[in-house]
């Protein structure tokens, strides 16, 4: 810890590797380290090993400002660099084998060196400052180290539990979806086990989605929870509605209670200035909250597990805490404390960078919250109220507090979620994600729409088919007349999600879909010859300009009239989307 905070010796030490060779002197290393089983006691591994460890020291206390603004010890360019080498030595040492692997592993060097990569990594997924693909392999082929870690292979293995951003990130979302086909085979919940009596079938009323759905799903056993659950809604009038399914139905009804318990209103999540999602502390004014936590975790979990692309954005701190990072001994608070409370982190920096004298702020260990008009007062450590903070004590005060409000405040919230949602998808299956990646694997991608894959992988129904001609239209205006928040309003339009799915429109389920339609939604009763050969043959007795296109997002059905002019269509497709509307719109 002494040697971490001496100006001079760290920038001695980097200066020492910069000058052994390209990319830190890696092939030096590497072939010490082909040697001899014992080569790690090699002077060259010992100051590498200290400057490692001096490093991490010193950089897990270094705020955003002293990182990326003032430079403090390194440049931006140096953290680059000296992330670039350790990443290849470390995947070297194990995947190459290069010595014995035991020896390699528990060595102080390879500790070292690892330990200063993730605590580089991990602060690269909070603020990037590396370029695209930098955390990538790539003189080693993903087909290649899949097939290993197929094959149980331990250097594939190892690697995929400790460093799984070297592979690229669509690659792990295909080996969480293997690891989540093959429980489901496991257990029986292959397609072929869809129309066996292995399902749960639930009754929703329309005006208690959210009552009904946690009266019959918060207490259904894990096995049951991943498999198939089908949905009989109740309409308005109490009557029942007409369809009992797997998917189409079911996603609906997900939809929906995730819509609903996820609007702020509730009182179970709050949103940050920036509009993300975290629990929050006054979710008690409901009844049974921790109980209703546990529920949405396991609806969220059931999405994640079913491929069901949602948009519910997560404040990044839940999200690490959601993959329980944060219990990480490198981990601060205070370094996402921007993501929850900008004000306070500007405030808690203050505090920590203030040249005067602390004391004269008036702080002390407590802090005073509003709840609903009451003013209460929660002590950061025992008697905390009677605690000055002092220039003595105001590094573990900003940390104590950035830790209350982010952690202890909603402790119990979140891990009443956390086990819900841990309670369908295997926490094992998370190691291979970063909090950014798993905000992507809940809602999808923040890629432009790929039109020409969306189109490979439409179907059509209602005489419509892939060169009709109001189709050519519509591809047509999707990729030259809108513009990408347009084309992001349209899928939603459509799947009730603005994202594309990450491994491609192949794997969106249902399938994306358009059909024909000439009548207004109450009075569609589907597909019959007559519909299709109009449909099919271009057959209309007048223009359908009084009639806007329709959706029926649980499907991912885009119900489309058959206009005559092109120019109609894109009026009509554009008013659509903008209106914010998807079912029944006529």
């Amino acid at each position: 810890m002494g040697l971490s905070y001496n100006d001079v010796l760290l920038p001695i030490l980097w200066k020492f590797l910069v000058d052994l060779g390209p990319n830190c002197g890696l092939k030096s290393f590497l072939e010490l380290l082909s040697q001899a089983p014992n080569s790690t006691i090699h002077p060259v591994f010992s100051l590498l090993t200290v400057f490692c460890d001096a490093a991490s020291h010193f950089i897990i206390t270094l705020d955003d400002i002293e990182m990326y603004e003032q430079g403090r010890l390194f440049k931006l360019e140096d953290y680059v660099k000296i992330s670039e080498f350790l990443n290849c030595f470390v995947f070297r040492v194990i995947w190459n084998n290069l010595i014995d692997t035991t020896a390699a592993l528990t060595s102080d060097v390879f500790g070292s060196t690892r330990g200063l990569l993730n605590i580089l990594y991990e602060r690269d997924c909070r603020r990037s400052y590396t370029p695209p693909n930098h955390w990538l392999i790539r003189d080693v082929k993903p087909s290649v180290f899949m097939a290993e870690l197929e094959k149980g292979k331990k250097p594939a293995v190892f690697l995929m539990q400790r460093l799984p951003h070297i592979i690229p990130f669509s690659e792990r979302v295909k080996l969480f979806r293997r690891h989540v086909n093959k429980e489901k085979e496991a257990m029986g919940f292959t397609e072929s086990a869809c129309t066996s009596p292995q399902s749960t079938l639930i009754s929703v009323h329309r005006s208690r989605i959210v009552e009904d759905g946690y009266r019959q799903l918060a207490q259904l056993p894990t096995k049951s929870m991943k498999g198939l659950i089908r949905v009989k809604f109740i309409n308005e009038q109490g009557l029942d509605e007409a369809g009992i399914d797997q998917d189409g139905v079911f996603k609906e009804f997900l939809e929906e209670t995730i819509s609903l318990v996820f609007d702020p209103s509730l009182n179970l999540f709050k949103v940050t200035s920036e509009q993300k999602l975290y629990p929050s502390s006054t979710s008690y004014i409901q009844e049974n909250h921790l109980s209703l936590f546990e529920f949405v975790g396991k609806m969220l979990g059931k999405a994640v597990y079913e491929g069901i692309v949602v948009e519910v954005p997560f404040a990044p701190f839940f999200l690490t805490q959601m993959l329980g990072h944060q219990q990480s001994a490198t981990y601060s608070s205070l370094d996402e404390l921007p993501s929850l409370d900008p004000e306070l982190a500007k405030n808690l920096s203050y505090v920590k960078h203030y040249d005067g004298d602390v004391d004269d702020l008036g702080l002390t260990f407590s802090l005073d919250e509003d709840i609903m008009g009451r003013v209460e007062t929660h002590e950061l450590v025992p008697g905390g109220k009677a605690i000055p903070v002092t220039n003595e004590n105001k590094i573990r005060y900003v940390h104590l507090m950035a830790h209350f409000r982010m952690y202890k405040q909603i402790k119990d919230q979140t891990q009443a979620f956390i086990r819900g949602f841990k309670g369908v998808i295997n926490s094992d299956w998370l190691l291979i994600l970063s909090a950014p990646e798993l905000q992507k694997l809940i809602s999808g991608d923040n890629a432009e729409l790929d039109i020409q894959d969306l189109r490979r992988n439409t179907q059509y129904y209602g005489g419509y088919h892939n060169n009709h001609k109001v189709i050519n239209w519509m591809w047509d205006i999707l990729g030259k007349d809108f513009n990408r928040e347009e084309k992001g309003l349209f899928l939603k339009f459509v799947t009730s999600c603005s994202k594309p799915p990450l491994l491609g429109f192949s794997n969106l389920e249902p399938p994306f879909s358009v059909r024909c339609v000439e009548v207004s939604d109450d009075q569609d009763t589907g597909d019959t010859v007559g519909s299709v050969l109009k449909g099919f043959f271009n057959i209309r007795k007048r223009d359908p300009v009084g009639r806007l296109p329709t959706s029926s997002t649980c499907f991912n059905l885009l119900k489309l009239p058959n206009y005559q002019k092109k120019s109609t269509l894109r009026e009509k497709l554009r008013y659509a989307i903008s209106s914010n509307t998807g079912f029944e719109l006529s």
